[in-house]
C-alpha cells in the first residue's frame, strides 16, 4: 500500500516422463522494486536435443515464510531452455502473466490465481532471461619439444626417443595424459607439434606438477627408461625460455655414479594456447540454424484416405510424419529468428499436368517454399496430400542438393543448415544421394532422415556414417553429418507419443552441436562476439535472503 514491491522469483522445471513442476530454486528478495535485477544464477544442464520446459513464478514477499502461498502472487512466464540459449545474445524478454488459475507451489496443481494474490487477465510486466555457458577451462595447448645429448639405449643405434606426460592427483599420483611420438635413432630429436586441452593436462590447476617421462622405445614393449623432468602449467606458459630447457635424470643413475650430471635435456620450442569454441559461443555469437524438412509422397505410403496410410490424417492423433516433424522441429525452432521453415516434397505427381517431381513446395510457392512455423509446416503438409498424387521413386539426391546450395550462399559462419528428411522405404538414387552428401559435407549442413514404416532401411545406415564414413567416386566425405533414426524404435506401445517423441528428437539432434563445431573449426570460423548487453538498471534496495524452502535448503 506505501510502499513498491518486494520481489522473488521462484524457477521451476518440468520432469519429461509425468510432466510435473519441481522448484529448482529462488533468487534473494530485493526491497521496494518494481525493476528488480536479480544476482543469483541458476546453474542447470543443457541439451540442445531436449526439450527442457521452465517456468518463473514471481512473488511479492510479505513476510520470512518459506510457504509460497503466504505471498502476494505476481506473475508467471514459461518458455524452453533452448528458447533462451537461441534468442539474440542468449537474451529473452516474456511478458509476466496471470491467467484464470496459477499452479499451486507445492502440488504443481492448479488453483484460482486470485486465492494467490493474482488477478487473472492482467498483465504484470515483463521479465527478462539470459543464460551463459559456464567456461570450464576451454584452453587448449599447443607446443613442440626437442631433446638433446639423450642417453645411447640401444646396442647397434642411438635411442629411438619419446616423451609421455603426466599430470598429478590430489592424492599425490600420475595419470598420464600425452605420449608423443617415437623419433627413431637419434640422441637429438624435435617431436612434432602437439595440441591438449588444458583441464587435461593440470586439471586447470596452473601450478600443479607435470611431470615428463623419457623413454627409448624398444619392438617388445619393454621401453628403456631414459630419465625425467618435472614442470607446470605456468612455467610451461613462459614460452621459449632459459626457464623451459629441463635436464633429464635418471634418479637410479644419479644415486650409483658420482660424476652423474643427466641423461640429456628436453627444451621447449614453442607454446600457444588459445580457447576451444563450443557451440553456445557460436549461437551466441549469431549464428542461425536454418531448418528445411523434406516429406516423401511415394505410392508406398498408401492412399492417405485410409487408415492403413502412414499419410492417414486422423482425426484423433497426428501421423507418424508429423508426430517425428514436430517432435524435431519444435526444438530446432528456437535457433531461427524468422521462424520461416522451407517444407519440400518428393515422389508425387503435381497438378494439373501430372508430372513427377522430387523437390516441390508443399505451400505451392515454387518462389518461397518456406512456412510460417511448425504449425505453417503441418498445414502446408496436409494440403499438399489433398492436392498431389502420391507416386516415385524415393529420391534423396534432390532435395539435399536444394538444400546444399542455399548452405553454400552463405559460408560466414552466420547461418547452419540442418535438413529433415522423413521417409518410408528403400531409396532409389543411392549413387547420386552420396554424391550429394559428400559434396555438402564441406558446406555448414547437417542431415536427419526418420524412417517410418516397416520398410528395411539398410541403405540409411549406410548413409548415416558412423561405421564407416560415407564416399562416392573414390572420395570420402569431409565430415559425418548424416544422422539416422528409425521411427518404429521410439513408438510407444501405451500410448505415451509425448515420451517416445522426446527419445526421438534427443537421438536425432544430438550430434547436431558437434558438427557445428566441426564445420566451423574445419573452415577456421571463430565465433562472432554477442551484441551488447542493455543498459543497466537503475540501482535498487539491497537485497535481503529469500524464505528457505523446507525441501530445497540446500539451493
Amino acid at each position: 500500500m506505501f510502499s513498491k514491491s518486494d520481489p522473488l522469483c521462484v524457477m521451476y522445471t518440468q520432469g519429461m516422463e509425468n510432466k510435473q513442476w519441481r522448484e529448482f530454486g529462488r533468487t534473494e528478495v530485493i526491497d521496494n522494486t518494481l525493476n528488480p535485477d536479480f544476482v543469483r544464477k541458476f546453474i542447470v544442464d543443457y541439451f540442445f536435443e531436449e526439450k527442457q520446459n521452465l517456468r518463473f513464478d514471481l512473488y511479492d514477499v510479505d513476510s520470512k515464510s518459506p510457504d509460497l502461498s503466504k505471498h502476494d502472487f505476481l506473475g508467471q512466464a514459461f518458455c524452453t531452455l533452448g528458447e533462451i540459449v537461441g534468442s539474440p545474445g542468449s537474451r529473452l524478454e516474456k511478458p509476466l502473466t496471470i491467467g484464470a488459475f496459477s499452479l499451486n507451489s507445492r502440488t504443481g496443481k492448479p488453483m484460482p490465481a486470485v486465492a494467490n494474490g493474482g488477478v487473472p487477465g492482467k498483465k504484470c510486466g515483463t521479465i527478462i532471461l539470459s543464460a551463459e555457458e559456464l567456461s570450464n577451462c576451454r584452453d587448449v595447448a599447443t607446443m613442440q619439444f626437442c631433446a638433446n645429448k639423450l642417453d645411447k639405449k640401444d646396442f647397434f643405434g642411438k635411442s629411438d626417443p619419446f616423451l609421455v606426460f603426466y599430470r598429478s592427483n590430489e592424492d599425490g599420483t600420475f595419470t598420464i595424459c600425452h605420449k608423443t611420438e617415437v623419433m627413431k635413432n637419434t640422441l637429438n630429436p624435435v617431436w612434432q607439434t602437439f595440441s591438449i586441452p588444458v583441464r587435461a593436462l593440470c586439471n586447470g590447476d596452473y601450478d600443479r606438477t607435470i611431470k615428463v617421462e623419457v623413454y627409448d622405445w624398444d619392438r617388445d614393449g619393454s621401453h628403456d627408461f631414459i630419465g625425467e623432468f618435472t614442470t607446470s602449467y605456468r612455467e610451461l606458459a613462459r614460452g621459449q625460455s632459459q626457464f623451459n630447457i629441463y635436464e633429464v635424470v635418471n634418479p637410479k643413475k644419479k644415486m650409483k655414479k658420482k660424476k652423474y650430471v643427466n641423461s640429456g635435456t628436453v627444451t621447449l620450442l614453442s607454446f600457444a594456447v588459445e580457447s576451444e569454441c563450443t557451440f553456445l559461443d557460436y549461437i551466441k555469437g549469431g549464428t542461425q540454424i536454418n531448418f528445411t524438412v523434406a516429406i516423401d509422397f511415394t505410392a508406398s505410403n498408401g492412399n492417405p484416405s485410409q487408415s492403413t496410410s502412414l499419410h492417414y490424417m486422423s482425426p484423433y492423433q497426428l501421423n507418424a510424419y508429423a508426430l517425428a516433424l514436430t517432435a524435431v522441429g519444435e526444438i530446432i525452432q528456437h535457433y531461427d529468428s524468422d521462424k520461416m521453415f522451407p517444407a519440400l516434397g518428393f515422389g508425387a505427381k503435381l497438378p494439373p499436368d501430372g508430372r513427377v517431381s522430387h523437390e516441390f513446395p508443399l505451400n505451392g510457392n515454387q518462389e518461397n517454399p518456406s512456412c510460417c512455423g511448425i504449425d505453417g509446416i503441418l498445414e502446408a503438409y496436409h494440403h499438399s496430400l489433398r492436392t498431389v498424387q502420391l507416386y516415385g521413386p524415393t529420391n534423396f539426391a534432390p532435395v539435399v542438393t536444394h538444400v546444399a546450395r542455399t548452405a553454400a550462399a552463405v559460408q560466414d559462419g552466420s547461418q547452419y543448415s540442418v535438413l529433415l528428411i522423413i521417409t518410408d522405404g528403400v531409396i532409389s538414387d543411392m549413387a547420386q544421394t552420396k554424391e550429394a552428401i559428400v559434396n555438402a559435407a564441406k558446406l555448414p549442413m547437417s542431415i536427419i532422415i526418420i524412417g517410418v514404416g516397416q520398410a528395411e532401411f539398410d541403405a540409411m545406415v549406410e548413409l548415416d556414417g558412423d561405421d564407416v564414413r560415407i564416399s562416392s567416386r573414390g572420395k570420402l566425405a569431409e565430415r559425418d553429418i548424416v544422422q539416422f533414426v528409425p521411427f518404429r524404435d521410439y513408438v510407444d506401445r501405451t500410448g505415451n507419443h509425448v515420451l517416445s517423441m522426446a527419445r526421438l528428437a534427443r537421438d536425432v539432434l544430438a550430434e547436431i552441436p558437434d558438427q557445428l563445431v566441426s564445420y566451423m573449426k574445419s573452415q577456421g570460423i571463430r565465433p562472432r562476439p554477442p551484441p551488447a548487453a542493455p543498459e543497466p538498471s537503475p540501482p535498487q534496495s539491497p537485497a535481503r535472503t529469500p524464505p528457505a524452502s523446507p525441501l530445497h535448503t540446500h539451493i
